[in-house]
């Protein structure tokens, strides 16, 4: 099967369908490791049309209308409402905008799409306004390369954004929302993508290029790739890798030797966002007679594996470690794809006395018992010792366990009802060394809440027609009290009751409807309401470690100014090509 490349997790409609097909018993692949491939999603495609007996209508409808879209990975040529086209070695469309090629024998086939989108969001405090725009190319060259690029540039801007409405650089922008605060390492706690920005007098500007390059064949694939993943199953964010984060480059590797087996593994090249003070550029400015230092970040670096295990039909079980290290160069050892990483660790670290690495271990499980139902599970261990389990024992192990289910098609059709429960232990996803810890860009790589946080989250959704996604969705926030991870002192730390005073907790309500007229062609609309607060913590007895502060002090370090209090607003939006 033909190109080897990762369909964005931007094209959300594209994943539920999936899901759903998946849920209803109509196909069968895993979950827990996203982006699925172009290869992969026609190959379930393909599976769904062998099986359309068990479609709906509506469901028969989105088939063909993907089937559509994955049309050079079967070989065949697109067929679009308006294009110029010989129908068996290219097209040029317009209703869908894209120029798609391959030659009579399939060796090479190319497909090239541009991208433009703009979002409004409106509310009693003004008008915020995001616009993108780009192109991406793939291309697949004799069934074993394939070769993709994506350039989006985006801009940001409204009154809420200017350097004219807030005092100097207290304007910022993060994770697509904007954060009040001076600090480049504190991203607002919301679910959305992580940028690196620019700042400007209206707003702020970010590009994102990704792409990759992958050789491959029936049965794995081995490449280089800058592209968001997630790891552990989860319908609105994991809380192992939840791709937040701005997407890292990394060599990727990827084994389906067997239906019931899939093996994934990365090395990447994380940002630390930390200054090496003994490695700098010296710079000769007009204004000094002596050269200026421009400090270098440290090097980071994060091996990860993952094996996926289905031993029968609706059970899917995966496993894996990971670890994140910053030494100078790329260390040989965290290269082999299947290895215990801690283990290895202590093997470079221990002899010579040194503070180790940071090690995790993760799994997720997903089980389909009857058709319609799916129930999942997704366990994030950043420390353990067995003995922490116990009830009596003060010490907790730093942990974030996720829960779910989602109830789909009966008793009626396209109707659908998730749930989600999320807990992080205090001191996960932490470290006592900020080059360390789970983050790149200074983003946090799991669940966006962090650690000693919950997050419930709730989705009502129908799927009246073809194209169309309505739904009503509920989450509630809640942030704990905020400790630094201090080594000589984390024993006591994580001694501390999780879960006990809250110092921060939004809950939002949102009603969107999102239509697709073409493939990768978004129409948005999305009323939301959400009421965001801070609480005080000024107890007197606090832990060296704790962040004091009162209300507004946590209201400013975990919300965007532009959602704090209690806030109605609108949302609209269009796209194409994401």
């Amino acid at each position: 099967m033909a190109q080897n490349i990762p369909v964005s997790l931007s094209y959300t409609r594209l994943y539920d369908y999936l899901d759903e097909l998946i849920t209803d018993g109509v196909i069968t692949h895993q979950t827990a490791v996203r982006p699925y491939t172009r290869s992969q999603v026609a190959a379930m495609l393909e599976q769904a049309q062998q099986a359309d007996t068990l479609l709906n209508m509506r469901q028969k409808k989105e088939l063909l209308f993907y089937l559509n879209e994955f049309a050079l990975e079967r070989d065949t040529m697109v067929n679009n409402y308006v294009q110029y086209t010989d129908h068996s070695t290219f097209s040029l469309s317009l209703a869908d905008p894209q120029f798609s090629y391959k030659t009579r024998d399939n060796n090479f086939k190319l497909r090239f799409r541009p991208i433009l989108g703009g979002n409004i969001t409106a509310s009693k405090k003004g008008a915020i306004f995001h616009r993108w725009y780009g192109a991406e190319l793939q291309m697949d060259i004799a069934n074993h390369l394939s070769i993709w690029g994506s350039l989006r540039d985006n801009s940001w801007s409204g009154d809420w954004l200017g350097k004219e409405y807030f005092p100097t650089d207290m304007a910022r922008i993060y994770g697509a929302r904007i954060h009040y605060g001076a600090s480049q390492q504190q991203p607002a706690l919301t679910p959305l993508a992580g940028v690196q920005y620019k700042e400007a007098n209206y707003g702020g500007d970010f590009s994102d290029s990704r792409g990759g390059i992958n050789l491959y064949t029936w049965w794995g694939s081995i490449g280089i790739q800058r592209e968001n993943i997630t790891w552990g199953t989860a319908y609105h964010a994991s809380n192992i890798l939840s791709g937040r984060n701005p997407a890292a480059p990394m060599i990727t590797l990827q084994l389906t030797p067997c239906k019931w087996f899939q093996f994934d593994y990365f090395h990447a090249w994380l940002v630390s966002n930390v200054l090496d003070s003994t490695y700098f550029y010296l710079e000769h400015t007009a204004g000094s007679a002596e050269p200026v230092a421009n400090y270098r970040p440290y090097n980071k670096f994060m091996a990860a594996n993952m094996f996926t295990f289905t031993p029968i039909k609706h059970l899917s079980l995966s496993v894996g470690n990971s670890i994140i290290y910053a030494e100078q160069t790329i260390q040989a050892a965290y290269l082999i794809p299947i290895a215990f990483y801690k283990s290895l660790d202590h093997l470079l670290t221990k002899g010579i006395r040194t503070q180790n690495q940071n090690s995790q271990v993760f799994a997720s499980v997903s089980v389909r018992p009857v058709n319609h139902l799916h129930l999942y599970g997704s366990f994030f261990v950043d420390e353990v010792k067995f003995k922490r389990f116990k009830p009596s024992y003060p010490e907790k192990n730093p942990i974030s366990y996720l829960v779910g289910f989602n109830w789909s098609g009966w008793p009626i059709n396209g109707l659908s009802l998730k749930g989600e429960f999320v807990r992080s232990y205090i001191a996960c996803y932490t470290h006592s060394i900020d080059v360390l810890a789970w983050t790149s860009n200074s983003y946090n790589m799991g669940h966006y809440m962090g650690d000693n946080a919950q997050s419930i989250y709730a989705e009502l959704a129908y799927r009246p027609v073809r194209g169309l996604l309505l739904k009503m969705s509920y989450t509630n926030d809640t942030k704990y009290n905020s400790y630094a991870y201090q080594r000589d002192n984390i024993g006591e730390t994580i001694s501390q009751k999780p879960f006990d005073h809250c110092i921060y907790r939004n809950n939002e309500v949102r009603l969107d409807g999102i239509f697709e007229p073409h493939p990768n062609m978004y129409l948005t609309l999305s009323v939301g309401y959400n009421h965001a607060q801070g609480f005080d913590n000024l107890k007197e007895n606090a832990l060296p470690s704790e962040d004091i502060g009162n209300a507004q002090h946590y209201l400013d370090k975990f919300c965007p100014l532009y959602y704090q209090g209690k806030n109605l607003y609108v949302q609209g939006a269009f796209s194409f090509g994401f």
